[in-house]
């Protein structure tokens, strides 16, 4: 066992040593962050609210979804597409992938040591043995080996470990940008569905309204008081209500649809919505600076990551100018007898260094770094524009939501003044001051004014969800 010993401690010696020279250097250039190539405000002007930044104040990406959207109905509702939805399933699994791809990649930098074990046994008949007479040969074998380990003198294998690491990385950032869309998106279904619910109601009541006023026209036109023009005028109005009722029960079903869809799982009745107010945000977000949102953004990173990977192939594309070094070898023991296999002496081992030199490859390394560098470029350019985009969308969301208030102003306004409108118009219809096409125009205004405030007030809190998804928060 002495003997055994010595043998693999000079064995491993080497070994060792070359392990630690190997892997401690790549040709892959150094990273260096592109400069932002967006401005370094937020845009300012007439259609932008001033909402400075205030001591204490939470960047959205700090600000977990179930602080932001405080509703108990909504937060189920985002569990259940959490927990459900297929394609955050698909970015976890990819997760999964990468991360199995990046350690079989990361295995490389360390030799494969296999054990082995082995028995023959051969029989000779006489006239092709040399001693004349049948012989019967018995060979035993037990050891362990490396074969074809690279010496990563010049960081290939490194570098496409790095790449591996980065390509992993790139996809958690990418599951947490599928996250936060879904979030998002969810909590956006869900508003339309209850602005819906709210649009179908309204058309109903309306309904019910000009029902009970062509009953009355009817009623006066039989007792000769109305005109058949009269009637007839009122009867559009009905019908168009009809009409209304049948366009917003299929858009509440498709709403439904939409959300069960998102959900990945039925959404039970009575996690659904039933008004707009439902939903509120603990406090006003502010958007702090470009620099500082924009590069927390998860899709952000996933592009960085991508950037970094590429460039650390261009590290692997030029370790393939130089020599590639690799290993095999083994150590054992053999006996012909398998009780003798494990005695002193029955020690076998074989090393076998290769080197491999570019020569001649007609171009090919030379094209492959070039296809290297291309994919950094690429890379970069990727990069750039996600980072354009991002601040695009968080441009184009402070436009509304500096406008957007104005805009429910008004909107009130407006229906408080149609309403009034129609209030009047049928008071000076009865008395016969007014033909009921006076009436019939105010009751369109109330009814249409009425609609917009509801789909304001929806454009109102789907801003603040979009302001909350765009500056990097539901993650």
């Amino acid at each position: 066992m002495k003997h055994t010993l010595r043998i693999t401690t000079a064995f491993c010696l080497p070994l060792g040593a070359l392990l630690c020279l190997a892997g401690c250097v790549t040709m892959a250039p150094k990273y260096a962050q592109p400069a932002l190539p967006v401005p370094a405000t937020w845009p300012t002007g007439t259609a932008y609210k001033a909402s400075a930044a205030k001591p204490g104040d939470q960047a959205a990406a700090e600000i977990p979804w179930r602080d932001f959207f405080i509703a108990p109905q909504l937060q189920k509702v985002i569990e259940l597409a959490l927990a459900n939805n297929r394609d955050l399933r698909v970015a976890i699994l990819n997760i999964e992938k990468t991360r199995a791809l990046f350690q079989i990649q990361r295995a490389e930098l360390f030799p494969q040591i296999d054990g082995t074990a082995a028995g023959s046994v051969q029989r000779v008949p006489a006239d092709l043995s040399t001693t004349g007479q049948a012989v019967i040969s018995r060979q035993y074998s037990a050891g362990l080996g490396v074969s074809a380990y690279e010496l990563d003198l010049f960081g290939r294998v490194r570098s496409l470990k790095d790449q591996a690491l980065e390509q992993f990385l790139a996809t958690e950032e990418a599951r947490r940008a599928v996250q936060i869309s879904l979030v998002s998106e969810v909590a956006n279904c869900w508003l339309t569905l209850a602005a819906d619910r709210e649009l179908l109601k309204l058309a109903k009541d309306t309904l019910e309204s000009q029902q009970s006023s062509y009953t009355l026209i009817r009623q006066r036109y039989e007792a000769g008081a109305s005109s058949l023009l009269d009637l007839r005028q009122a009867q559009t109005r009905v019908d168009s209500a009809r009409v209304d009722i049948a366009l917003f029960t299929a858009q509440l079903a498709q709403s439904e649809n939409a959300l069960n869809l998102l959900v990945g799982t039925r959404v039970p009745p009575e996690l659904l919505p039933t008004k707009l107010g439902a939903v509120t945000v603990v406090k006003e977000l502010t958007p702090g600076l470009p620099s500082d949102v924009l590069l927390r953004r998860p899709d952000i990173l996933q592009a960085e990551h991508s950037l970094k990977a590429a460039n650390a192939n261009i590290g692997a594309a030029r370790a393939a100018f130089f020599p590639r070094i690799s290993l095999s070898s083994s150590f054992g023991t053999a006996s012909a007898k398998l009780t003798d296999l494990f005695l002193p002496g029955q020690a076998v081992w074989s090393f076998a260094p290769q080197i491999s030199v570019p020569l001649f490859d007609a171009g090919s390394n030379l094209a492959n770094l070039d296809v290297a560098k291309a994919e950094r470029d690429i890379a970069v350019a990727q990069y750039e524009k996600a980072i354009q985009t991002a601040f695009r969308e968080v441009a184009d969301t402070l436009a509304s939501q500096g406008t957007l208030g104005d805009q429910l102003a008004a909107q009130l306004s407006l229906t408080e003044a149609t309403a009034d409108s129609y209030r009047l118009s049928e008071a000076r219809y009865d008395k016969g001051v007014d033909s009921y096409l006076v009436v019939l125009d105010s009751q369109r205004s109330t009814y249409s004014a009425q609609q917009g405030l509801i789909n304001v007030r929806l454009a109102l809190l789907a801003n603040q969800v979009t302001l909350y998804k765009v500056l990097g928060g539901g993650a």
